[in-house]
């Protein structure tokens, strides 16, 4: 049967689900967005397949997957109407366009940009819980900037993966690593100041921006110095990042397919 292939992009506030990833006994983001499908669709056969997984509790502005029918969608503007209509009300479809049979949402390059939005020193209002990490020590913000740049660039990030094994390929590029004020989620309940861990990649490992973030809380903290981590990035580091910062601060703010 030939098949069609389509690229949906979404928005979602990940605080109440569990990932992506379908899991058995547990609300995902995957699960809800094959139900409704399925209920648009009317139970025609499709498969769905997302562009990367997301851990509980993490957001997205800008994420897509892959959706693979076997008849053509003829209307698209009214199925992604459709398709928001009857989509949680955290979850928003953005766009959808056509793509050919050799299309692969998993494996075409592809850049991400990943925020993490955090404040610190006070607690905040309990509204900004779902997509900010407040840390009610001082933080030292400078010293972490100059934290954030030294990720920039090829490094053994072996020491920033949740659980690594010897076999495991660690070398990654980070395009982009910079911790900047941010300007670019407000509300009025929102703290006077607070700030963003801003990560570009090709490709990151499990918890690896979480533990980035991490380290630098430490680093502003002085729980770690600027010579940790150095090296850390060391090839055949032995040094093992802790601190895994809170899941609900991290954003995942664009994916560009190249």
């Amino acid at each position: 049967m030939k098949k069609y292939f389509y690229v949906i992009t979404i928005q979602y506030l990940g605080y109440r689900f569990h990932g992506w990833q379908k899991q058995p006994d547990v609300k995902t983001l995957h699960l809800m967005i094959d139900r409704t499908l399925n209920f648009i669709l009317d139970g025609k056969r499709f498969k769905s397949l997302g562009a990367g997984r997301t851990d509980a509790m993490v957001s997205a502005e800008n994420a897509a997957f892959e959706l693979f029918v076997f008849e053509p969608i003829e209307d698209l503007d009214a199925f992604l109407a459709l398709f928001n209509h009857n989509l949680p009300q955290d979850i928003r479809a953005t766009g959808i366009r056509e793509v050919d049979a050799k299309f692969n949402i998993i494996k075409h390059s592809k850049i991400k940009e990943y925020n993490y939005l955090f404040t610190y020193g006070a607690k905040c209002h309990p509204f900004c819980a779902p997509i900010m990490t407040t840390i009610l020590d001082d933080l030292d913000i400078e010293l972490m900037k100059q934290g954030a740049k030294l990720f920039e660039g090829s490094h053994n990030f072996k020491s920033y993966c949740f659980r690594p094994t010897d076999n495991g390929i660690y070398d990654r590029e980070i395009l982009t690593c910079e911790l900047v004020e941010n300007t670019i989620y407000q509300a009025n309940y929102f703290p006077k100041h607070s700030y963003l861990l801003r990560v570009r990649g090709k490709g990151f490992m499990r918890n690896q921006i979480r533990l980035m973030m991490g380290t630098l809380i430490d680093l502003g903290k002085n729980k770690l110095s600027i010579e940790d981590i150095k090296n850390s990035l060391k090839p055949n580091s032995y040094a093992r990042m802790e601190y895994i910062a809170p899941a609900s601060g991290l954003i995942l703010k664009a994916i560009d397919f190249e």
